[in-house]
Formats: C-alpha cells, structure tokens, sequence
C-alpha cells in the first residue's frame, strides 16, 4: 500500500507544476501555516518565514552523507513533510536544502508537503505514510520507501541517520 501510495504521490505531483496548498494559523502560536504540497519558493520568499534566511553558514553536513548523497542523487528521491509552525522544521528544513545545494540535487526529485500540528495535510498523505512526526524526510527509490529520517534522527543529528538511510539505495 505504501508503495502505490509513494508512486501515485509522485505521479501526481510530476504531472502538476501547480503548487496546492492551503494557508491558516497556528492555533497554539499564531504562526502563518503551509498545508499541502509545497515549493522551496514559496516558503523561502514569504516574509512570514523568517526563519528561512538565519544564518546556517555555520552548518557543515555530514561527510559520509555528502559522500553517498553524492552517488546516489540521480536515483532517488526525497519528499519531506516540514510544519512551517514547527521549530524542529525551522532548523532541519534549511539544512537540507544547503546539503542538497551542495551536492548539487535535482529539485525536481524533491516534493515538499506542509503539514498542521496535527500533522495532516491535503488528502489523507500523512496517514498513508505514515508520517507522524515534523520534519519527516522520505528517501524513495524507484516509488518505494527504502527509509526515513523523522526530527533530528536517532542521534540527534538528522544527516548522520540520513548518510545511513541513503547508503540504503547504492
């Protein structure tokens, strides 16, 4: 099941360059809050979204995450459910797009989904997958889930739980 869901969940977003999200306010912060599929754009240029242009020059990835990203970027693919209201995703989420950069990911192999802090988005995606936590980073390749990094990983640093779940798919 997981897998027709990642590979229509794929299909779909491909097929659409239109972004679909919905956009209301925390309910416990009052912060602005991305509900649906999403691009770096959208968040980056939204001056609700400060926490996009911190400093992170101090953040150095991983080595052996850069290293096997590096191998296997052309063969997989990433969909990260993020909460714009969600502090673990204001410093996660910034990361990531620095380690992509820096390897040099395709973007269209990324889909980024908004969700509430119930953690539900557009349709029922989080319950398919079973995504539970904010941030959550899928890694899938050819339409199936080979692993996941959810908040800050196992230990406590996302990318070195990342560099494990990408060596997944050499």
């Amino acid at each position: 099941m997981k897998f027709l869901t990642a590979a229509f969940l794929l299909i779909a977003l491909n097929s659409s360059a239109q972004v679909q999200y919905e956009v209301s306010k925390d309910p416990n912060n009052g912060l602005k809050t991305l509900k649906g599929i999403l691009s770096p754009e959208i968040i980056q240029n939204d001056e609700a979204f400060s926490w996009m242009k911190n400093d992170i020059s101090w953040y150095k990835p991983n080595a052996d995450c850069v290293t096997t990203l590096t191998a296997v970027k052309d063969t997989i693919q990433f969909v990260v459910f993020i909460g714009t209201w969600c502090e673990d995703s204001h410093n996660v989420y910034p990361q990531f797009l620095k380690l992509l950069n820096q390897v040099g990911f395709d973007k269209k192999r990324l889909t980024i989904i908004g969700v509430d802090r119930n953690k539900t988005t557009l349709g029922s995606l989080c319950q398919a997958l079973n995504v539970t936590k904010a941030p959550t980073i899928l890694v899938l390749k050819a339409g199936k889930e080979i692993g996941r990094v959810e908040e800050y990983g196992k230990y406590g640093v996302y990318d070195k739980e990342l560099a494990e779940v990408l060596a997944k798919a050499k």
